[in-house]
């Protein structure tokens, strides 16, 4: 009885189109944001620095291809690619720029991914599904090697690596060795919470709509009006933007220093394809569902054993962690090939029923 809408009237067009119209949503919501921003003031800095800002900076990783997969249609596996033009390119504007602001080095670094983006999305205008994925996997190993081998990238690091250097913001250091993980874990916090909400607009709004179209029948859709060339393109480069901003964050958040071989195929790419896929296509709250099932599930199984006493060697633990992985994901996608986004979404429907059972 507490999840109805009896009596929520909307009077107006704009609180009819809102985000979320029920009152319980908006508080919800507004409960797990608040929630999320608290989340330091318990967790020590293992759960900080190893396990919650990886979450966040996957999620919107994984924002970023599901509005190119899952509302426009087109396949990519490039995801780890663009996260690295994004890291790169991030690192080359704070070390080579004296006095650039952190913030807007992220930002321009998910410009100069978007860019590459839309360079590696032109053949979306002539090939699909199985052969534009091919395309995009081209990107990814071509990108990598360039990173791997021009000495240029990175800075001609003897070791080939890159390391973000310290800088602050509003005072407060946020990469660096002496950033504190809070600091970091705040930082991804808030550019996951500006991008979901973003992302949420975007999709329901002109271009969202255009990109549905595109993605259920591109031939009507071009007869309907909508540009084939600018709807595509503009999805990739969106998508290469989140993807770009992520791997910024992604060095200068979490790992502090990286090579090419973090942001590989099977490291990020399938990765992110899989937290899109169990979380729900077409779904924005599901990429972030699937990204803490992909992210979370690994280290329950890797801790558990010993929690109910259980001795096993690391290796055959290693092993089993991913057999059980594997089930776990292949059962899900059985019970439920929409995704953890179909699960709330049938959820809500059975709150606002209950407790009657019609």
């Amino acid at each position: 009885m507490f999840y109805r809408e009896a009596g929520q009237f909307k009077t107006t067009y704009r609180d009819d189109q809102a985000v979320f119209p029920i009152l319980q949503d908006r508080i919800a919501v507004l409960a797990i944001v608040v929630l999320a921003y608290l989340v330091p003031l318990v967790a020590n800095e293992y759960w900080l620095q190893a396990v919650l800002i990886q979450f966040l900076v996957f999620a919107l990783m994984a924002i970023g291809l599901n509005l190119l997969m899952g509302y426009a249609g087109q396949v990519s596996l490039g995801t780890g690619a663009f996260a690295a033009v994004g890291a790169y390119a991030c690192y080359k504007l704070t070390t080579n720029i004296e006095g650039m602001n952190v913030i807007v080095a992220i930002l321009l670094s998910g410009g100069f991914a978007a860019a590459v983006g839309i360079l590696f999305g032109l053949p979306s205008l002539r090939i699909k599904g199985f052969y534009l994925a091919v395309a995009t996997l081209a990107a990814q190993f071509f990108i990598l090697w360039l990173f791997n081998k021009v000495g240029w990238f990175y800075n001609d690091n003897p070791s080939g690596t890159i390391t973000a250097p310290p800088r602050d913001f509003l005072g407060v250091q946020i990469s660096g060795p002496r950033a504190t993980p809070e600091a970091r874990y705040w930082t991804c916090l808030t550019f996951l919470v500006v991008f979901a909400w973003f992302a949420k607009n975007l999709v329901r709004g002109r271009i969202g709509r255009a990109w549905m179209a595109i993605r259920d029948m591109d031939i009507a859709a071009e007869i309907i009006g909508i540009r084939p060339l600018e709807t595509k393109l503009l999805a990739f480069a969106i998508s290469s933007f989140y993807c770009g901003v992520a791997g910024a964050l992604m060095v200068f958040c979490w790992l502090g220093s990286a090579e090419t071989e973090a942001f590989d195929l099977f490291t990020v790419s399938f990765r992110v394809l899989f937290m899109i896929i169990i979380g729900g296509l077409g779904s924005i709250g599901g990429s972030i569902l699937g990204a803490a099932f992909i992210v979370l599930v690994p280290i329950f199984l890797t801790n558990f054993p010993p929690m109910v006493g259980i001795e096993i060697s690391t290796a055959l633990q290693k092993h089993l962690e991913e057999i059980i992985f594997g089930v776990m994901i292949v059962l899900f996608l059985i019970v439920e090939p929409e995704g953890f986004a179909r699960l709330w979404q049938i959820l809500r429907e059975k709150l606002r029923k209950w407790p009657f059972p019609y």
